[in-house]
């Protein structure tokens, strides 16, 4: 069975961007990036893979997930394929993307997403990043089994939460807390005052 990380930069306060979606306010110091693509070259964009040097292969994931905010940035940049070509890229999203973004597509309801994310933990083959945002982390929270936050140190005061609300579980009145019993197996600080927690 393969695992789905969540493995994504978070403020101190909980926030994975701003209001808008922009992240720019999270630091990205070279020898931090150097740390975080060494042990996970997977996760460093194609298009800036040359100018920040990194060439290694694949170590965990060969699929990233994603909501539609978090593939955007790649379409509006002019990248086609997807940021993560390299990978195979699945988004969940309600609009119809171009076949040649080089992009899988799932939709549904939050029972009928988690169905579809368990049927592709199901495969064979390496584990899976989930790539944000906070929304779709909120309604695939039961099916990931490993988070590994990269906390910044930054406030935000105001953002995109790691876990946005769970979609149609609750009125906006009453929204529903999410809850998920988690055990921190290990704690490593990173170039650039980043600390990474992964949680089981």
């Amino acid at each position: 069975m393969r695992d789905l990380v969540y493995f994504i930069a978070a403020s101190l306060d909980g926030f994975i961007a701003a209001p808008d979606g922009d992240f720019s306010r999270f630091p990205t110091q070279p020898d931090t990036l150097a740390a975080l693509f060494e042990r996970y070259p997977e996760t460093c964009p194609t298009h800036v893979r040359a100018a920040l040097g990194v060439t290694g292969e694949p170590r965990r994931f060969d699929t990233v997930i994603m909501g539609s905010g978090t593939f955007a940035p790649g379409l509006d940049a002019g990248l086609t394929g997807g940021a993560y070509p390299h990978l195979r890229q699945i988004v969940v999203t309600h609009r119809e993307l171009d076949p040649a973004d080089g992009v899988e597509t799932l939709t549904g309801s939050t029972a009928e997403l988690a169905a579809q994310v368990a049927a592709l933990k199901a495969e064979p083959g390496a584990d899976i990043w989930l790539a944000g945002g906070g929304d779709l982390a909120a309604q695939l929270i039961d099916q990931i089994d490993e988070l590994q936050i990269k906390v910044n140190p930054i406030v935000l005061g105001d953002g995109i939460p790691l876990f946005g609300r769970r979609a149609g579980v609750a009125t906006a009145a009453t929204p529903a807390p999410i809850t998920r019993d988690l055990a921190l197996v290990s704690s490593e600080t990173l170039p650039g005052g980043v600390v990474l927690n992964t949680y089981r």
